[in-house]
């Protein structure tokens, strides 16, 4: 009950001090979906490029791919930006770095879903319908495209003290190429087997595809699955703890001075 009680105030303490207040957040968290949700719509059709979508409700098309983008991307940001053993928090002897790690992760995730959840009810008020084939199983590939944002945010955070500057700029590089290397511009089942090679490493591309075949009656995801985001989830959550372990236990107070 006291790891609850602290993670509760971590979580409000981490929302506000991203944005000031909640209110602000959460329209930060709103317009950023928003916005990409309307660039996107108008690049398909401004270039014609409607047909490659799933036959279907175009707009939850666009939804389920940028839902679960966005999600993953500030998964990886939130978990990277925690903090480590020699930040100021951390000083505060209930405090501990699990907990910091927990509650940029599910403050990411509170943020993200109050934003979905608007988003969702203006857009089904604006067009009079919105209709997702199984709803439930959207739950989780949403949940894995977090969950994996989260494994891979660990392993940036660990290597951070070692190379700052090169963490960010990898960090940075994965998340653009995730605009690609996602799926969420076109089906992986329209894909080329030499596309899909390419693509399969990353499981953000597993959850979005699969998370499409949950939105669309007449969408059968064949190049993906739900086992290998689930995997590699956890293997990498395990070596993300390991190297937290090995870094509080060695960590230097100058390290987060480098400019490597």
């Amino acid at each position: 009950m006291t790891f609850v009680e602290l993670l509760y105030h971590s979580v409000v303490r981490d929302i506000r001090k991203t944005s000031g207040n909640y209110s602000l957040g959460l329209g930060v968290a709103i317009l950023q979906s928003m916005s990409m949700l309307l660039i996107f719509f108008v690049i398909y059709t401004a270039m014609g490029m409607r047909s490659v979508a799933i036959r279907g409700d175009f707009v939850v098309f666009l939804l389920t791919g940028i839902f679960l983008f966005l999600t993953h991307n500030k998964a990886i940001k939130a978990t990277m930006g925690a903090g480590n053993a020699n930040s100021s928090m951390m000083q505060h002897a209930p405090m501990n770095t699990l907990l910091m790690f927990a509650a940029s992760a599910i403050s990411g995730l509170y943020l993200q879903v109050v934003a979905i959840s608007v988003i969702l009810f203006f857009v089904h008020v604006l067009r009079g319908h919105l209709e997702f084939y199984d709803p439930a199983g959207l739950l989780m590939p949403f949940f894995l495209a977090w969950a994996s944002g989260i494994a891979i945010g660990l392993i940036f955070n660990v290597l951070q003290p070692l190379a700052p500057k090169a963490m960010q700029t990898i960090s940075m590089l994965y998340r653009r190429a995730n605009i690609i290397t996602s799926g969420k511009m076109l089906p992986a089942n329209y894909m080329t087997l030499e596309m899909v090679n390419w693509f399969d490493w990353n499981p953000l591309f597993h959850c979005i595809d699969q998370a499409r075949g949950a939105a669309f009656v007449n969408y059968f995801p064949r190049n993906s699955n739900l086992e290998y985001p689930i995997y590699f989830t956890l293997t990498v959550i395990l070596i993300g703890l390991m190297g937290e372990h090995w870094l509080r236990r060695n960590m230097s107070s100058s390290w987060g001075k480098r400019s490597i």
